[in-house]
C-alpha cells in the first residue's frame, strides 16, 4: 500500500478523536488508566460465577475478597468516582450537552477494551 495512503488513513482516523469535549477526553483518559482493573474485575466475575456454580464457597469467598480489594484501592476508588461524575454530563438524555461524537468515542473504546480483555 501507498505511504501516502497509509498517512491519509491514519489520518481520517485520528480526526474523530479530536472533535470529542474535554469532558469525553478525561473519561476515556480515565477509562484507559482503570482498563487493566475492569479486565480484571471481569475475570474475577466469570471465576466467582463458575465457583459458585460448582458450590465452591471457598473460592468464590477468596475471590470476592480479591474483587472487593480491585474496588477498594485508592487510586481505583478515586478514577471510579470521576467517572460517576463525567458520565451524567456526557450522557444527558435530551440535553444540549450531550455529543453524539462523545458518545460513539467511548462506546468504540469500551468494545475496544472488552475485545482486548478476551
Amino acid at each position: 500500500m501507498n505511504p501516502r495512503r497509509v498517512a491519509f488513513a491514519l489520518l481520517l482516523a485520528a480526526a474523530p478523536a479530536a472533535a470529542i469535549t474535554p469532558q469525553a477526553k478525561e473519561f476515556l483518559e480515565i477509562l484507559k488508566a482503570l482498563e487493566p482493573v475492569h479486565c480484571e474485575k471481569r475475570k474475577l466475575r466469570r471465576e466467582i460465577v463458575l465457583a459458585e456454580a460448582e458450590r465452591r464457597d471457598s473460592d468464590a469467598r477468596e475471590l470476592r475478597e480479591r474483587f472487593a480489594k480491585l474496588d477498594a484501592e485508592p487510586r481505583t476508588a478515586k478514577l471510579e468516582r470521576r467517572l460517576a461524575q463525567l458520565e451524567p454530563r456526557i450522557q444527558a438524555a435530551g440535553g444540549a450537552q450531550r455529543d453524539p461524537e462523545d458518545l460513539q468515542a467511548i462506546s468504540r473504546h469500551q468494545r475496544d477494551a472488552f475485545y482486548r480483555c478476551e
